[in-house]
């Protein structure tokens, strides 16, 4: 009995911890402005994506969207620059079984509610500046989504593997209600009880360079 008792205490012990655990807001600031940049158009598109998690009381949904007609510019083994287009048309769900529902999911969060892709079919991240710090890269970078832009900073690695670049970002959060992205937002609506959809949206970059 005395296991048991500690046992349940030790479930109940994780069960609250987890529940305490908060996810980290990526601080959002005013959009940098910068040159416009040539286009170099070689991030090998089929083996790019932007991943993405979202999550509400008692589940979640996660999937990938797409790059089109992007570019990292690598020089003595530096980032100087790099612009990531994201195809908002692209976007897939990774965890639901059935195909229906699937696509069921990813209408709604291409429709006006969410991200109204028909009128904002790109995203975009545009990196302004790039430091060293532990041993690991802040990126810094205008992201837009819709009709917003706002300079953020995500942790990063840069590796090469045979002659490709390849730029990997550490999951971090963004508030989807900073870029007007409304649907069952708590910034937005009141009196949603449970029904309301977490406003902190995981995303990583996974991009490689042409060989």
């Amino acid at each position: 009995m005395k296991k048991v008792l500690i046992a349940i205490v030790a479930i109940s012990t994780v069960i609250i911890s987890c529940k305490g655990e908060k996810k980290e807001k990526l601080e959002v600031k005013e959009e940098v402005k910068v040159e416009k940049a040539v286009a170099q158009n070689n991030v090998d598109l089929s083996a790019s994506l932007l991943s993405w998690k979202g999550t509400k009381p008692g589940g979640a949904h996660n999937g990938t969207v797409a790059l089109k007609e992007s570019s990292l510019v690598v020089e003595n083994g530096k980032i100087s620059s790099g612009e990531f287009l994201v195809d908002m048309s692209s976007i897939k769900n990774l965890d639901i079984k059935s195909p229906e529902y699937g696509a069921k999911l990813v209408a709604h969060l291409s429709n006006e509610d969410f991200f109204d892709v028909t009128k904002y079919p790109t995203s975009k991240f545009v990196i302004t500046s790039v430091e060293e710090k532990e041993g690991k890269l802040a990126v810094t970078g205008n992201l837009t989504i819709k009709d917003v832009t706002k300079s953020i900073t995500i942790p990063a690695t840069l590796s090469q593997e045979n002659g490709v670049h390849v730029f990997k970002s550490e999951t971090f959060n963004i508030d989807r209600a900073d870029f007007n992205v409304k649907h069952k937002s708590k910034r937005f609506f009141d009196n949603l009880k449970d029904k309301f959809i977490d406003d902190l949206v995981e995303m990583s970059f996974e991009v490689r360079t042409k060989a």
